[in-house]
C-alpha cells in the first residue's frame, strides 16, 4: 500500500484563500451598495477566513507535538485575526446588519495590503452561492 501524499498544505491553501479574498475585497469596496453578488462576496470571505483560521490551527498542533509551544503560540497570535474577523462577519451576514460590512471591510483591509493584484484570476463562479452556504451551515464560534 503506497503513502497518501497531500499536495496543499495549509501553508498553500492559506496562500490561496488570502489571494481569492484580496480580490474579492477589491471588487466588493467598488461596490456601491449590498447587491446579491456582495452578499455572495461577503459570505465567501467568511468561509475562506474559517478556513484559514482551521489551518492556522491544525498547523498550530503539528508544532506543539513537536514541542514548539513558543511558535505554535506565536503562529496563532499573529493569525488570530481571521477567527476574529470571520465570526464578527458571520454574525453579520446571519442578522442580515448589511450597514456593518463596510467597517468590517476596512477592519479586513489591512492584512491585503502586502497582495499584490495587477490582474483579476478569481472567477465569480467562486462566490457564486456563498450566501446560501453560509446560512445552510450551523454558526461557527470563536475557536481560540
Amino acid at each position: 500500500m503506497s503513502r497518501i501524499v497531500h499536495v496543499d498544505s495549509p501553508t498553500k491553501i492559506r496562500n490561496r484563500h488570502m489571494r481569492s479574498i484580496a480580490e474579492m475585497l477589491r471588487q466588493l469596496m467598488q461596490k456601491p451598495q449590498m447587491d446579491a453578488e456582495a452578499r455572495d462576496m461577503a459570505a465567501m470571505i467568511t468561509l475562506l477566513l474559517w478556513e484559514i483560521a482551521d489551518g492556522v490551527e491544525q498547523s498550530a498542533r503539528a508544532w506543539e507535538k513537536r514541542d514548539y509551544w513558543m511558535k505554535a503560540e506565536r503562529f496563532m497570535r499573529d493569525w488570530k485575526w481571521t477567527a476574529e474577523i470571520a465570526a464578527n462577519l458571520d454574525d453579520v451576514i446571519r442578522n442580515e446588519a448589511w450597514d456593518l460590512v463596510p467597517e468590517l471591510m476596512a477592519d479586513l483591509y489591512p492584512h491585503f495590503t502586502s497582495i499584490q493584484i495587477k490582474t483579476m484570476t478569481r472567477k465569480a463562479a467562486l462566490w457564486q452561492g456563498a450566501y446560501k452556504k453560509l446560512l445552510g451551515d450551523p454558526p461557527r464560534e470563536f475557536p481560540w
